[in-house]
């Protein structure tokens, strides 16, 4: 994220949250008027995670910082935020059906996953990553929305303070 000095200087810059600075910090500037522009040619780098655990825990700290921001910025919340929970919740009732002698749920998420596996093997042409995609795809669903449900039961539920819910999300002052 690229910004203005006199962006930088009216939003003070970041906030103590993180991870969500990003969206908090365009929020915010849209607020006090300024505009924001994806600039395509532009080349970003992220650091890659090295494993799945440290994916899991990026991603499931994603899903906990967006019921924060909806909290902060309720006009900018959307329901795509909750598909990944809607995704997992599902799951746990497709496999209550499964058991009940409804399989055809559980089928629907086989052919969901058998259409990731397919697209990856297709488009990187190896097996071992199309493999690789259906554990990334599973992490990350599950590590978003169930982030994503404590978080929302903690700040709307509950009603937490969001530092209170969620300290390690928050850098110490």
């Amino acid at each position: 994220m690229g910004l203005s000095k006199l962006a930088f200087e009216a939003s003070k810059g970041f906030a103590n949250i993180h991870p969500g600075e990003d969206p908090d910090l365009s929020i915010r500037l849209w607020k006090m008027g300024f505009t924001t522009k994806l600039i395509t040619e532009a080349y970003v780098y992220h650091k890659r995670r090295i494993d799945w655990h440290k994916f899991y825990v990026q991603v499931n700290k994603f899903g906990k910082a967006r019921p924060i921001l909806n909290f902060w910025y309720p006009e900018y919340a959307k329901i795509t935020f909750w598909y990944p929970s809607f995704f997992i919740l599902g799951f746990l009732f497709s496999l209550i059906l499964f058991f009940l002698s409804i399989p055809y749920f559980l089928m629907l998420y086989g052919i969901y996953f058998g259409m990731i596996f397919v697209g990856s093997l297709v488009q990187n042409i190896n097996v071992k990553i199309a493999f690789y995609s259906l554990i990334a795809s599973v992490i990350q669903f599950y590590g978003y929305g169930k982030g994503f449900l404590q978080s929302f039961v903690a700040i709307h539920l509950l009603k937490k303070k969001p530092e209170e819910a969620h300290p390690e999300l928050f850098f110490k002052k």
